[in-house]
């Protein structure tokens, strides 16, 4: 059976850029901008760096009744739909559904009305309302006034990748004629110490592969896509910019925040986005692959890869946004079929020593790739792996 579900407009942003296209230019030409948080107050004697959206959001995300996370949500889905050629009159009428990913979202921005309530005062209830209002996937069916399916995917770092591959599902199924789909989240105290602590989190740029590597950045943004059904882009007589071929999800419940050891969930995750696909491992021309920059992550990542795909060009994009968390299986989603489109990958910054216990890890310089199937991978807390097969074209 074709898994096929056609990809009709994307859109990102992140601390790469403001834009898809300006994403993508600032990583080829491997330029990178993390710094100390600006969103939140930090007592750490050298505070870790992130990469944060500084610039300001489009008129979509500037509701201040929303929270940020959702402000990029509606941000990134703007240029998905103006990608797609989409308006919200065209809209109207559609079996349109939306499903968004993200971690905590903005559930722990709220620590003044948290501190009050614990200290038996009666705070207002306007963070609350401000909170519940900004459900992500809610948000945006209630900004575009649409009645279809409508789900937020929380399922920690691969919840991104997750919401692109259950939207695909409705409109293989005819649920959906679209589907709007993606991942957000912001920057947050709560998961920047929480890292801390986990003492995952690099002090300096992370490095993600590269033998003194210690850990990752974290990052915020948004990434979507518009997915459709080959019969609405007949009925309005539009290409689509790629397809969703395969995706494929594994658990290993190994541990509540390391991967298994012999990445026995990721290997599930990519045989069934293989198989989904009906295409072999030879097929596919590259991978975005999590790359987070912490010791666990990229040996294990390394080990199945070369295991897998020993000759398969790697891209490790999270050097250049940072990690993003519930957004990032969908902004590396976009930048892949970017990558795919430009025949090119952007190099590994962080990398200048090589490790000799990884058999496979992304080159530091860009390099030119050939083909039109790529593999965006995802690794979670909680042994949760997801990975999306994107190509071009349909395979025959």
């Amino acid at each position: 059976m074709n898994q096929a579900v056609a990809i009709s407009g994307v859109g990102c942003l992140c601390a790469a850029g403001m834009t898809l296209a300006s994403a993508s230019a600032s990583m080829l030409r491997r330029e990178r901008n993390p710094g100390p948080p600006r969103a939140f107050l930090t007592s750490h004697p050298s505070p870790y760096p992130v990469f944060e959206v500084l610039a300001a959001l489009p008129r979509q995300g500037n509701n201040p009744e929303l929270l940020r996370t959702t402000r990029l949500a509606l941000s990134a889905l703007a240029e998905a739909l103006v990608d797609a050629g989409l308006d919200d009159a065209d809209l109207f009428g559609l079996k349109v559904g939306v499903c968004i990913g993200t971690t905590v979202g903005s559930a722990m921005n709220n620590e003044d009305f948290y501190r009050d309530f614990r200290s038996g005062a009666d705070p207002s209830m306007a963070p609350i309302e401000r909170y519940l209002r900004s459900n992500p996937a809610s948000a945006v069916a209630r900004h575009y006034r649409l009645d279809g399916p409508c789900q937020v995917v929380v399922n920690a770092c691969a919840s991104g990748t997750d919401a692109i591959g259950l939207g695909a599902s409705w409109v293989r199924s005819g649920v959906c004629d679209i589907a709007l789909v993606g991942g957000a989240d912001e920057l947050c105290r709560t998961t920047y110490n929480g890292f801390a602590s986990l003492m995952i989190a690099d002090s300096k740029p992370c490095k993600p592969f590269d033998q003194q590597r210690r850990g990752l950045n974290l990052g915020e943004g948004a990434g979507m896509l518009v997915l459709e059904s080959a019969a609405s882009l007949r009925s309005r007589g539009k290409s689509p910019r790629g397809y969703l071929l395969g995706y494929g999800s594994g658990t290993d419940a190994y541990h509540l925040t390391a991967p298994h050891p012999e990445g026995r969930g990721l290997r599930q995750a990519l045989a069934e986005t293989l198989r989904t696909a009906n295409v072999k491992a030879q097929q596919v021309s590259f991978i975005n692959v999590h790359g987070t920059g912490t010791p666990d992550n990229d040996r294990v990542e390394s080990l199945v890869l070369g295991q897998l795909f020993p000759r398969t060009p790697l891209v490790a994009t999270k050097c250049y946004t940072g990690h993003t968390l519930g957004a990032a299986g969908a902004i590396e989603a976009v930048l892949t079929l970017a990558s795919l489109e430009q025949q090119q990958l952007p190099g590994n910054v962080g990398l200048t020593h090589a490790d000799p216990e990884l058999s496979v890890y992304p080159s530091a310089e860009p390099v030119g790739v050939r083909g039109t199937l790529a593999i965006s991978e995802s690794l979670a807390f909680g042994g949760n792996n997801s990975a999306l097969l994107i190509g071009l074209e349909v395979p025959r």
